[in-house]
């Protein structure tokens, strides 16, 4: 990476005891523990600015190294990998990152990051209300669930002026005469271009009335078939971005998250329903759109709190019963 992310003049630490630097980033970035081999001398090193909202931090520990928090709370975190590899975990799955690949973490998700020797990383502490705060000036709704960043990973190169603008904001934290209202002004730009990459929709004004029903009407219209969203875009009369912010609004959930929802209940409906014929469970799902049965059957169950097949022996014991 060619843009400079903060220099020896804001070192704090160099060549020092990793405990001494995860103390000060407990303190400044994000509450955290390390894991360090316990045969190592490692000689860790940081640079930290604060600047109006955010901390700007670079740092390396020296030796391979786990980080692990059980949540950031009321701070988001832009991390950027300059040099080395890390291993993400998050939930079931992990992910290696490698130089010249960007992390976004949200406030709510542990975190649990393993670094090589070698390993340099950037960070960027974004606090929640900056983003919120953003929104509420533009009249934006904020999403049910909170903002949150819905893809977590990019490469510099898919990023470029969000990279720049880094590389200026570093510049300007390391000159002591930047004055607090040019410092609030970068703030802000890092704020919308952030807010770019999360579920936060703006209102752009041009939805029709009732665009809502209509779309969700289709749905149920069309359960059986294949519901792209270019395709609901166009019943709703709004761009795919606009679609996206109409669900988030009026049902909390993305549109695939919707129809996956009515799907699961049309089938629980007729599963229930002793005149609803029934030859198969497999038939059942796939007619419904669901081509993976072992998922199918685990979302029905998170949904309904019981497997499809106990939905349907309930029905036939009931049958059996009444002759």
């Amino acid at each position: 990476m060619h843009t400079p992310l903060l220099g020896q003049r804001s070192e704090v630490f160099h060549l020092a005891d990793p405990h001494a630097v995860s103390q000060y980033v407990n303190q400044h970035v994000g509450n955290h523990c390390i894991q360090l081999p316990r045969a190592s001398r490692p000689l860790a090193h940081l640079s930290h600015r604060s600047f109006a909202e955010l901390d700007l931090c670079r740092l390396g520990y020296g030796a391979a190294v786990r980080v692990v928090s059980p949540a950031l709370e009321r701070f988001f975190h832009l991390q950027v990998l300059l040099h080395g590899h890390c291993l993400w975990r998050h939930g079931r799955e992990a992910h290696y990152l490698a130089p010249g690949e960007l992390l976004l973490i949200n406030p709510d998700e542990p975190v649990d990051l393993t670094y090589s020797a070698d390993c340099e990383k950037f960070i960027v502490k974004v606090p929640v209300r900056l983003l919120d705060g953003l929104c509420q000036q533009q009249r934006w709704a904020l999403p049910a669930a909170g903002v949150r960043f819905g893809q977590q990973r990019y490469r510099l190169d898919q990023l470029p002026s969000l990279v720049s603008l880094l590389g200026m904001v570093c510049q300007e934290a390391e000159e002591a005469c930047t004055p607090p209202r040019v410092q609030a002004h970068y703030t802000q730009i890092i704020a919308s271009k952030l807010l770019e990459l999360t579920n936060v929709v703006p209102l752009t004004g041009d939805e029709p009335p009732m665009n809502f029903e209509r779309v969700v009407e289709h749905i149920d219209r069309h359960l059986g078939q294949d519901l792209a969203p270019e395709a609901l875009a166009q019943v709703a009369q709004v761009s795919v971005r606009s679609l996206y912010g109409l669900f988030e609004r009026n049902a909390s959930a993305t549109p695939a998250q919707y129809i996956r929802q009515r799907r699961l209940a049309r089938i629980h409906a007729c599963l229930g329903d002793p005149t609803c014929k029934v030859r198969s469970l497999s038939e059942l799902a796939m007619d419904h759109g669901f081509m993976h049965l072992g998922r199918f059957a685990e979302q029905y169950r998170k949904q309904f709190g019981e497997l499809p097949s106990e939905t349907l022996k309930r029905r036939r014991d009931g049958l059996a019963r009444n002759g």
